[in-house]
């Protein structure tokens, strides 16, 4: 894809007709559901004796119990049948459960409004895995975070113009339920129809027998993903999202009336502003994670989305709501202007935080599983959700506040980051990373496509100050495990980041051999293992600028492991705050401001013969030419 605009998808013929079609099923479900919601939230009385939270909650429930029976099956037919066809009769079965609905809202019956709602579960149950595993047997894996990106955005613009259209047509009077029923008949047929677009799309096991038990396939489904340690706690990760997301959208109607003192049109406007930060946050993460999975953007939203949700709170205290409002009312108070900006930034950071999760689970899958993969996600987000709803019941009936819960959600949510970021440290590590790079430097990158996107190689730099490895690892897709001098490992707040990345530390042969055999040894497993490992063959930072002699250290290791070597080159780096540029000493003083510009070079591999110190030392001179 062209790195200047991931929109070039939505005018391809092999990505457009997918992506309305979701567009347009999460649009309806959105339609069905926030009118349903509004509809027993401002009616309930007049329906049963039920209390409105209570049906707000159930109704959570219901939506996202078919996840879990039916995601094992869903995931087994997405890996079997050719997806396009599967996905126009998912299509068909969507029409006729809004015909259900639309009869439930002309009778006004609870039960075949609930019936319609549960069917609306199924109907996204089957449709996750092909929408998630379809992407990477269309796209290009530099496409794919920007693929993921646009159907994050679409989802939740879908979300936010089902729940405007859902929230305005339900409030017409007399006849809003009958045309809510209508319309979501109309998007329906018109799902359908976009999806006879989308192209041919082969099964990736046309031999597979399906298991119909959802009990020990579900099980099957769980311990497939679980073999892959990165995988399943992504799918944690994401399972906490929904479960988070949910808490919020659940509470917002009921939030809306009993703190804001809002009406369905505020409801449907907080609904919207929030579906909105997740779109925006979404399309951001192409741009910031320039154009590969950048998982360092994880730890950055789950941070917005604790300090938004606490802030929700202190912003949501005191405010003593006198009737029911309009939209004019609302946004004529200056202390809900906070609440808007609270709910747009836990949008934004929420879309942060999932874009890159839904990406890595794809990059990462096995193709042969990759659907029953997702299925297994999905099974986690609804179990997550389930709870989600149990939980929010539980504490509401015990007195909470929905500002309260809100808070103890956000609360929940930095203890649960932390603990996931704790088991996997690539996460912590890739946030430092990039941190660093977009708070501190610009970075150019040239020739990062020479570095192989699997299997092992050598990459082999000048050495110019001390992030030198934070920049590379933040700059190269794949985890590289560095061999560094101990001194520099040994740096407090760097040796954090430097263990977290399992860097290798070395000593020379007069400090300490034994280290140093045991740094070659560690280098050559690693190579064996089929990692990346980074060397810098100075043996030292220069106090010049200029390039030290290439020590010949790399030779002893691929004696052991014969691989590629890829010359790279560090630019623009001298002068730094973690250079020697000043009086041969780093970190005395700020020698270049904020965001200078640097780059990163890579050249061809040289095979391991031709990797001779004096052969790296010109390649990796050239590469960087006169700027230091």
């Amino acid at each position: 894809m062209a790195e200047h605009s991931q929109f070039q998808l939505l005018r391809e013929r092999r990505f457009a007709p997918f992506f309305w079609t979701q567009f347009l099923g999460a649009g309806n479900d959105n339609i069905y559901k926030n009118a349903l919601v509004i509809f027993v939230a401002f009616q309930a009385a007049t329906l049963t004796a039920l209390s409105a939270n209570d049906l707000v909650n159930i109704a959570a429930a219901v939506f996202i119990a078919p996840f879990v029976l039916f995601s094992a099956t869903s995931g087994q037919l997405a890996d079997k049948f050719e997806k396009s066809q599967l996905i126009r009769l998912i299509k068909l079965f969507e029409i006729s459960i809004m015909v259900l609905g639309a009869i439930g809202f002309y009778r006004r019956n609870l039960v075949l409004l609930f019936s319609a709602l549960a069917l609306m579960g199924v109907h996204s149950t089957l449709f996750g895995p092909v929408k998630y595993a379809i992407l990477p047997q269309h796209l290009r894996s530099d496409e794919l975070i920007g693929g993921n990106g646009l159907v994050e955005m679409g989802t939740f613009v879908a979300i936010l113009l089902g729940e405007v259209v859902g929230g305005l047509v339900i409030a017409i009077k007399p006849d809003g339920p009958i045309l809510a029923g209508a319309t979501a008949i109309a998007v329906a047929v018109a799902g359908y129809l976009v999806s006879r677009g989308i192209p041919t799309t082969p099964a990736v096991a046309p031999d597979l027998k399906i298991n119909w038990n959802p009990f020990t396939e579900t099980g099957r489904n769980l311990r497939l993903a679980y073999g892959n340690r990165v995988v399943w706690l992504s799918m944690l990760g994401i399972s906490w999202f929904w479960f988070y997301g949910a808490t919020y959208l659940t509470q917002f109607a009921t939030f809306t009336k009993d703190v804001l003192g809002g009406d369905e049109h505020v409801a449907t406007l907080l609904l919207a502003i929030f579906s909105v930060g997740i779109g925006v946050g979404s399309l951001l993460c192409e741009r910031l994670s320039g154009h590969k999975v950048e998982i360092g953007l994880v730890p950055f939203g789950s941070i917005g989305l604790s300090v938004f949700a606490v802030d929700l709170y202190f912003a949501s205290r005191g405010l003593q709501p006198g009737g029911l409002a309009g939209v004019e009312h609302f946004v004529s108070v200056r202390a809900h202007w906070r609440i808007v900006a609270d709910l747009v930034l836990l949008g934004m950071f929420g879309g942060f935080y999932i874009v890159p999760l839904y990406a890595l689970i794809q990059e990462r899958s096995d193709p042969a599983y990759r659907s029953r993969i997702i299925a297994a996600n999905n099974i986690l987000n609804a179990l997550f959700m389930v709870a989600s709803a149990g939980i929010a019941l539980g504490l509401l009936k015990a007195g909470l506040s929905i500002p309260a819960l809100f808070l103890a959600t956000g609360l929940m949510n930095a203890v649960v980051a932390l603990y996931i970021y704790l088991l996997v440290p690539e996460f912590l590590m890739r946030f430092l990373a990039w941190l660093l790079i977009h708070s501190v430097y610009r970075v150019d990158k040239q020739g990062l496509e020479q570095v192989p996107a699997e299997g092992a190689c050598v990459i082999v730099c000048n050495h110019v100050s001390f992030v030198d490895a934070i920049v590379i690892a933040a700059c190269v897709r794949r985890p590289v495990r560095f061999v560094m001098d101990h001194r520099i490992f040994a740096i407090p707040v760097l040796n954090f980041v430097f263990r977290t990345m399992r860097v290798i530390p070395i000593a020379s042969a007069k400090e300490d051999p034994t280290l140093k055999e045991r740094a070659f040894e560690a280098a050559a497993n690693a190579l064996n293992a089929g990692e990346i490992v980074g060397i810098f063959p100075e043996g030292k930072i220069t106090d010049t600028g200029e390039l030290n002699p290439f020590r010949p250290g790399l030779q002893r290791i691929l004696e052991h492991a014969p691989v590629p070597v890829v010359p790279m080159a560090l630019r623009g780096l001298w002068g730094s705050f973690f250079s020697r540029s000043y009086q041969g000493k780093a970190m005395r003083r700020r020698v270049r401001g904020l965001f200078s510009k640097i780059a990163v070079v890579a050249g061809p591999p040289l095979a391991p013969e031709r990797a001779t110190p004096e052969a790296l030392q010109a390649t990796v001179l050239a590469l960087r030419g006169d700027w230091r």
